[in-house]
């Protein structure tokens, strides 16, 4: 889950805009507002420490909505293929908009608590979702938007460490799971998740308070801030999609290699198939197997050392343009290219050798299992 780049509106700022500004963080726009995309040390720099041990996020820039009563849980599943009404209590779910052609409006993150469904959304596309919401299942249960709270994500295996000092009581989450806890001495709303593919958390806290927060997390010896950079270069590994790159109202689930995200529940033939924009398309997709689409996103390395960016062609060994990367970059952890891709679904077996276009030269890579590096969740 992510955000696209900015518009030309003015740029919005964070709660910890002032405190990113101290801690000598560059600024860049993104998904409308003004965010650090590194720190004096470096994106590689801050990579390598979030995959050691624990990088403070600022990701305030995200949306944050309550979905409240009886239906809300149900009126959510006319617009997500995803179970929602069988999610437990406190536990943590990815789904995604869809509309009515399969393609993708967003992805989102459900948490179900005692008396709300706590939904967090990406940045840019945050106006439509709530907009969204509010449209189609507004009659059914209260949107309340969130304005008033930052994001905070605590991400790397010394994370628990760091953020135990502050309440123990969180080391008993596991990976998708969320609750309630004072961290120093501020009431948030925490889930064992985030956008690494390491251990870690994201922090719902109030507004006024995330400075003081912030700053308690950064006292912390294993704690860095970090900016979008590394966000970037630790999700790709991770093999996690950046919407409005790597996913978008043109691509559906199925294409994106997201069909673990549609519970059989919610398939043909489950008890609440269907029902929600696209649903026949998606169905007939996922009914048709490997030849269900006509083309796939996979991941993509290369034993070359030059990187692959975003917008790269690739062609098969003949020259003819099979597909196209939608992220790419030198993967920090393991010194190698990698990249995600679109190919053409007769390419798209582990293993096929390929070829990326940079700058008029052929950069060898092959189809790859995701994720490129080995996942940190704690499960329990």
């Amino acid at each position: 889950m992510s955000d696209t780049a900015a518009t030309s509106s003015p740029l919005l700022t964070t709660p910890l805009h002032a405190l990113h500004i101290e801690l000598g963080a560059k600024m860049v726009p993104f998904g409308g507002y003004d965010m650090p995309v590194q720190y004096a040390t470096g994106i590689l720099a801050e990579h390598r420490h979030t995959r050691t041990s624990a990088g403070l996020f600022d990701v305030s820039h995200m949306g944050q909505v309550l979905l409240k009563g009886d239906a809300a849980a149900a009126a959510l599943e006319t617009l997500v293929p995803v179970d929602i009404v069988d999610l437990g209590p406190f536990k943590q779910r990815y789904a995604l908009f869809t509309n009515a052609q399969g393609g993708i409006l967003d992805d989102l993150m459900v948490t179900r608590r005692a008396d709300d469904l706590f939904v967090v959304v990406n940045a840019a596309c945050k106006a439509q979702d709530i907009a969204h919401l509010q449209q189609h299942i507004g009659n059914r249960c209260t949107v309340q938007p969130l304005p008033e709270q930052a994001l905070l994500a605590l991400q790397g295996p010394q994370a628990v460490t760091a953020l135990a000092r502050l309440n123990p009581e969180v080391q008993k989450l596991v990976f998708m799971t969320g609750g309630h806890f004072a961290l120093d001495g501020i009431d948030c709303f925490v889930t064992r998740s985030g956008y690494t593919g390491e251990d870690g958390f994201e922090i719902s806290v109030p507004g006024g308070q995330a400075e003081q927060l912030a700053r308690a997390l950064l006292a912390q010896p294993e704690v860095q801030p970090i900016g979008l950079g590394a966000r970037d270069t630790l999700r790709l590994e991770a093999g996690l999609c950046l919407y409005g790159h790597d996913i978008d109202t043109t691509t559906t689930p199925v294409e994106g290699a997201l069909t673990w995200a549609i519970q059989k529940v919610r398939r043909a033939g489950g008890a609440r198939a269907g029902g929600y924009p696209g649903a026949e398309v998606i169905d007939a997709q996922l009914s048709q197997g490997a030849q269900g689409v006509l083309r796939k996103r996979v991941g993509l390395i290369s034993t070359e050392r030059m990187p692959v960016r975003e917008g790269a062609q690739v062609v098969n060994a003949a020259g003819e343009a099979i597909g196209r990367v939608t992220s790419g970059s030198l993967g920090p952890s393991l010194n190698q290219p990698v990249a995600l891709a679109y190919l053409a679904t007769a390419h798209t077996a582990i293993g096929t050798e390929v070829f990326a276009v940079v700058r008029d030269k052929r950069v060898a890579m092959s189809v790859t299992a995701l994720p490129f590096v080995p996942n940190g969740y704690f499960r329990g």
